[in-house]
């Protein structure tokens, strides 16, 4: 029998946190509800979970907060946060601590559904023990796709979903443009503003980590999109 994906609900409001957890449960998610931040943080350190979604606007522990204390401890269990709000500082505030993707309320429960197939889906490109090896030499910089890793020399910087998949496909067009709607295509599922922003943070967090590298660049080509210059 396949395994249930194990999700951490985080919602103050009671009513919509119920309807999520029962509806969850009967599409064969097993979820857990939390009613604020610091419950949730209680439940996390006590389980392992595949899927988590975190209120923004939650009592004792917002939801960045907590999203920035797990991401402290895992890179890569996919996180998709439920605002009430639309500002952009907000959203953008979102994917700066690690999240995967945002949805504004109201919202309906299909929607919600497909969202977190298609993260889930981008999260778990190739599982763990696949024979594809997919790695890149960028500069000093040993790129492995597969394990989520750059590696610099004997160090290893762990990588998010999102910065491995754009590392990947800036690699795969090394010294060429990677087009900007391309990538949010594949990566975030649609073009918008919003994504756009959040693409521009993970650039931002891909040039810090390969920063002592001075023969490689991220240069952002204007109108068109990106290209991962190796000297």
């Amino acid at each position: 029998m396949k395994k249930k994906t194990k999700v951490l609900l985080c919602e103050d409001d009671p009513n919509l946190g119920t309807l999520l957890r029962e509806y969850l449960a009967a599409k064969n998610f097993e979820c857990d509800l939390a009613v604020d931040g610091l419950e949730g943080s209680k439940m996390y350190k006590r389980s392992a979970y595949d899927f988590i979604i975190l209120d923004v606007m939650m009592p004792i522990k917002d939801g960045f907060t907590l999203a920035s204390e797990i991401r402290h401890d895992d890179k890569h269990v996919p996180i998709l946060f439920l605002t009430a709000k639309s500002m952009k500082e907000d959203t953008l505030e979102g994917f700066s601590v690690g999240g995967d993707d945002y949805m504004t309320k109201p919202f309906s429960m299909e929607e919600l559904l497909a969202r977190m197939n298609a993260i889930m889906r981008r999260s778990n490109a190739l599982p763990d023990d696949s024979d594809l090896a997919i790695e890149h030499q960028i500069g000093i910089y040993h790129f492995d796709y597969n394990k989520q890793r750059l590696m610099l020399g004997e160090r290893e910087i762990k990588l998010t979903t999102k910065e491995n998949e754009l590392l990947y496909l800036l690699s795969q067009n090394k010294n060429g443009i990677m087009e900007r709607s391309y990538a949010l295509k594949n990566i975030w599922g649609d073009d918008n503003y919003f994504n756009g922003r959040s693409m521009d943070v993970y650039i931002a967090k891909l040039r810090k980590h390969l920063q002592e590298d001075k023969t490689v660049e991220i240069l952002n080509i204007h109108g068109k999109g990106f290209k991962l210059l190796v000297g």
